[in-house]
């Protein structure tokens, strides 16, 4: 038995949101946590964080960029079409305690799993910023989704075609200058990321980066998606995938992923590098 899919947006060019009945995923599922697919009986196992439930409807929302040889196979599918298999919730969920003054920065793709995260700090008391960022106005998506679940949305793009011209750094910076903010969460890519942590360091201001290292199984056996924290060797699917920013040795993770960015490559030749990684 498959997993149907409800319903397929384009949110912007090669970026898709499905919505698909998952009754038994979405019970237990929380903010931060993700899934593994596989669109078919013969296809690799794919990790995507979950970017919405709904727990009357037993529905789960997924955002993914269609940029690889499954996430391709999965922006064919439409509505009505079953995906093969699909486990979750996975991995630890976000601390979503009552802080204060909290800063959701999002960038890029991020921004999907940043709703169910401002949500959860939200409904837990804080006042909640989100910082939504891109190259440009057309890979900005739900903006009205956003501003229901934060105070205020600031939208950042690179060539200032929505929102200020500039990085997400920006706003955080301004934002620690005006009040005190006593917690930040980021979410999208590692430079991104690193940039935040090391904005909000000498300011003593928890700061938690939700990493998206390569991942197989999702259980920590093959160690594909290990990290360093703080000197010791995590596993990003059952220890994170949300870690102390400030520890995370971003140098060590984003020279394991460069592996992988070699586009030319076969998927074969891939998964070769994944099972390379893990030992």
């Amino acid at each position: 038995m498959g997993y149907k899919i409800l319903s397929k947006t384009k949110l912007c060019e090669g970026q898709y949101e499905l919505v698909i009945d998952a009754p038994y995923v979405v019970r237990n599922a929380k903010a931060g946590q993700f899934i593994i697919l596989r669109v078919n009986d013969e296809g690799e196992r794919v990790p995507l964080t979950i970017a919405d439930i709904n727990k009357e409807k037993n529905e789960l929302t997924i955002v993914f960029m269609a940029v690889g040889y499954t996430t391709k196979q999965l922006a064919e599918l439409e509505a009505g079409d079953e995906i093969f298999d699909l486990v979750g919730p996975l991995g630890v969920p976000t601390d979503a305690e009552k802080f204060g003054t909290v800063i959701c920065v999002a960038g890029g793709y991020g921004a999907a799993p940043c709703y169910l995260i401002a949500k959860a700090f939200k409904d837990a008391g804080n006042k909640v910023y989100m910082v939504m960022g891109a190259r440009t106005k057309d890979l900005i998506f739900w903006q009205d989704k956003m501003k229901t679940a934060c105070d205020e949305l600031f939208i950042t793009t690179d060539d200032g075609t929505l929102g200020e011209k500039g990085f997400v750094t920006g706003v955080v910076d301004r934002l620690i200058g005006q009040e005190k903010i006593d917690h930040v969460v980021a979410v999208g890519p590692m430079p991104m990321m690193r940039a935040v942590a090391e904005l909000t360091r000498p300011h003593e201001i928890y700061t938690v980066a939700s990493m998206n290292p390569i991942m197989v199984d999702g259980t920590g056996m093959c160690g594909a998606c290990r990290v360093t924290v703080g000197g010791e060797v995590k596993f990003a699917c059952v220890d994170g995938p949300d870690f102390d920013a400030h520890k995370i040795d971003f140098d060590e993770v984003i020279q394991r992923l460069k592996i992988y960015k070699d586009t030319e490559r076969t998927r074969d030749e891939n998964c070769n590098l994944v099972k390379q990684a893990s030992k």
